[in-house]
């Protein structure tokens, strides 16, 4: 547990995180929407803090980040919590699950200098925060980010872009990548799939490429809630305009039996990714990829000026054929960060 840094104490003992874009009024003794910062007599606590549900080694490309660091590992590190509560969720049941057990909050015992070493020992150049909402570990995060940076160590977020304008500012200088979910580009299904809107994820979309953060985007299509070419239509050109047409979309395959409360929906059948990745390379996108379904054309990277294909991926193992992020063929510059 540690005190927040983002909240405002208000009359009668009440706070207001300043943590994400709900900016939540908690009563003493309750907690925000996320579930894991709570007021106790006036001050706002990080219950997670330290407290790791879960650490992995994962390629970077399963965040997925196809132009960061490509073909190399990251060290993954999630606490319980989130502040959507997305029906289509995969990772709902430390998302959305219970908190606590045995009267404490559930996870490792792990404090950022561990995150480091496990970086360190596994020759990662990377550390993610990632599979459940950063922002909701933000202290934790802050804390690790701090460290990594001191060590050379590169530094992602997984997000859904739901942060506060003041949580951007400060984690922005160890920010170097952010894959943020846009999951449609219609706020009534922001409110009534996500519990969120849709208005703070493009700010601070725009935010993050105004800072020089290195930013990918994702949307995981669902049958009959954001499947609708418009919508697609409306990402693509907000992507291309206001991020840059450099800005890789990631368009992935939505799996009903893992999600949280959706699983009486269908598979996104085949021909709807493809139509979405069609339709943004239409309108301009340099990098368009499916995701979910392995051995997809639109898993590879082209040179966006002769179409030479210059990355090859099956599954999580790529085979480059680029020289310094550069096209081999005609020497276009791929937008990778390769360092």
């Amino acid at each position: 547990m540690k005190k927040a840094l983002l909240y405002k104490k208000l009359e009668d003992n009440k706070v207001q995180c300043q943590n994400c874009a709900h900016y939540c009024v908690i009563l003493p003794g309750k907690r925000g929407i996320c579930g894991v910062r709570e007021n106790q007599n006036g001050k706002l606590y990080s219950l997670v803090y330290g407290k790791a549900v879960a650490v992995n080694i994962d390629p970077i490309e399963k965040k997925p980040f196809f132009h960061f660091l490509p073909g190399t590992r990251s060290v993954s590190v999630a606490t319980v919590g989130c502040n959507m509560s997305c029906k289509n969720c995969q990772n709902w049941n430390i998302s959305q699950g219970s908190k606590i057990r045995n009267g404490e909050i559930i996870g490792e015992n792990m404090p950022p200098e561990r995150i480091v070493e496990e970086a360190i020992k596994n020759k990662a150049p990377s550390i993610s925060y990632t599979y459940t909402e950063p922002t909701i570990f933000f202290e934790y995060a802050l804390d690790t980010m701090k460290l990594a940076k001191k060590k050379g160590i590169k530094n992602t977020w997984v997000t859904n872009g739901f942060m506060s304008k003041e949580c951007l500012e400060i984690i922005s200088p160890y920010l170097d990548a952010a894959n943020v979910d846009l999951k449609s580009f219609d706020d009534k299904f922001y409110r009534n799939v996500c519990g969120a809107r849709l208005k703070p994820v493009l700010e601070n979309l725009k935010q993050m490429k105004k800072l020089g953060i290195w930013v990918e985007v994702t949307t995981l299509v669902i049958p009959t809630l954001n499947d609708k070419d418009e919508n697609f239509k409306k990402i693509a050109n907000f992507i291309k305009n206001e991020l840059g047409a450099e800005t890789p979309w990631h368009i992935s395959q939505f799996s009903p039996e893992i999600s949280w409360k959706l699983q009486h929906l269908s598979p996104t059948p085949i021909e709807s990714i493809e139509k979405a990745c069609q339709i943004g390379l239409d309108t301009g996108l340099k990098y368009v990829y499916s995701g979910n379904i392995p051995g997809q054309a639109c898993e590879d990277t082209y040179c966006p000026k002769c179409k030479e294909k210059m990355i090859d991926r099956t599954g999580y193992y790529i085979v480059q054929s680029h020289k310094n992020g550069k096209c081999s063929n005609c020497g276009q510059d791929l937008n990778l960060i390769l360092e």
